[in-house]
């Protein structure tokens, strides 16, 4: 397995991702999405995994950008915006080569092992 977590040291569900895996002894890469992001293939590799860009974004925060988007029609405008403002993603962001999901999932985790 090839964890990645994406996340911030304020993310309390990122916080609760690494605890996970480092209870269960499984190697992870912590990167830090205010520094480092999503490249742009990680990022289309993401979206592709979770079904879509409304299953990626943080819906319940608050910013202009997230406000433009819930009227933006077009589904490649609205990646384009994500992919501009990635702090609209909902954190953690874990990835397991092909396979991701966003938020706290242990129980899609549990089934990587």
């Amino acid at each position: 397995m090839n964890i990645q977590i994406y996340g911030t040291n304020k993310s309390f569900d990122t916080k609760k991702a690494e605890r996970w895996f480092s209870e269960r002894r499984i190697k992870f890469q912590r990167i830090d999405m205010k520094r480092d992001g999503l490249s742009g293939r990680e990022f289309d590799s993401v979206l592709n995994a979770v079904g879509g860009v409304d299953k990626l974004v943080d819906w319940d925060g608050k910013s202009p950008e997230l406000d433009l988007l819930r009227y933006l029609a077009d589904e490649r405008d609205k990646e384009d915006k994500v992919y501009e403002h990635q702090a609209l993603i909902r954190l953690p962001v874990v990835r397991n080569g092909r396979q991701a999901t966003v938020g706290y999932c242990p129980e899609v985790w549990s089934t990587w092992e």
